[in-house]
């Protein structure tokens, strides 16, 4: 189980950037004297076999917030555990415990799709037969034996994204995060990729999925949080969060809590 406990993350604005910002109308309230409180107050947790969508507007504080549980960034205030430990206090087991993808996870482009899955695979340290068996079952699932031989510079954007993906849960995580998985994928390779996050519901691992694709959220999620402003503005399950339009759906919902400045 992962939990997240009134996350926050400041960042402070260079001497040039200050003076510049003291001559514009402020507009954010996230902006403070000489510094921006990208992420205010964040909190959700998720069950093992759980899966939930991370939502918010551009600029919410989203992205923000993965990098903290990616250990990208050091929070500046609250916790991040992981079946109760603080992931921000021992970095290395937040590694073994994580698949993240983000639209920034990178190949090596000079190795094949295998030889990158496999290098990866013995960074987190598996054995030889492990690593075999879940190559082949995560190539498998993902449908890549086609293209496992390819260097990765000459693969599509679905191939690239699934070969992204094998190398981001190669070593068998607790906790999986995606970030925007499907955005630039063509309908058969977002299916594959849906199809393979929603493999994970009902097991012993906890799925974050960040997007802007509402009907995504309604075929995988469990739960939602949505963040605006740098704070969680609701945290509850799919169905709660589509019961908050007169309409029941999930896109009138999230106009509907965007547009609040509070949500009971």
């Amino acid at each position: 189980m992962i939990e997240l406990k009134n996350l926050a993350k400041t960042f402070a604005y260079d001497k040039k950037e200050a003076k510049a910002r003291q001559k514009k109308v402020i507009k954010d309230p996230r902006e403070g004297e000489g510094v921006f409180h990208a992420v205010k107050n964040v909190s959700f947790s998720v069950e093992p076999g759980k899966v939930l969508g991370l939502l918010g507007p551009n600029g919410a504080g989203k992205t923000t917030t993965l990098r903290m549980l990616s250990t990208a960034l050091q929070p500046t205030a609250g916790q991040i555990l992981i079946n109760g430990k603080d992931i921000t206090k021992d970095p290395l087991y937040a590694t073994k415990q994580i698949g993240f993808l983000s639209g920034k996870t990178g190949l090596y482009h000079r190795l094949t799709v295998q030889e990158n899955v496999e290098y990866f695979g013995r960074m987190h340290g598996l054995s030889k037969d492990e690593l075999a068996k879940r190559v082949e079952q995560i190539f498998s699932m993902l449908d890549m034996h086609s293209f496992a031989g390819k260097r990765a510079d000459d693969l599509s954007t679905g191939m690239s994204q699934r070969a992204s993906i094998a190398r981001a849960v190669i070593h068998n995580p607790k906790v999986l995060v995606f970030d925007e998985p499907t955005t630039g994928l063509d309908v058969i390779s977002a299916k594959t990729v849906l199809d393979f996050i929603e493999s994970y519901r009902g097991t012993d691992m906890s799925v974050i999925f960040s997007t802007h694709h509402l009907h995504e959220v309604e075929q995988l999620c469990d739960h939602v949080c949505l963040i605006d402003l740098g704070e969680s503005k609701f945290n509850g399950t799919t169905q709660e969060f589509a019961e908050l339009s007169d309409k029941g759906d999930l896109y009138s919902a999230f106009l509907n809590v965007v547009n609040l400045k509070e949500v009971a």
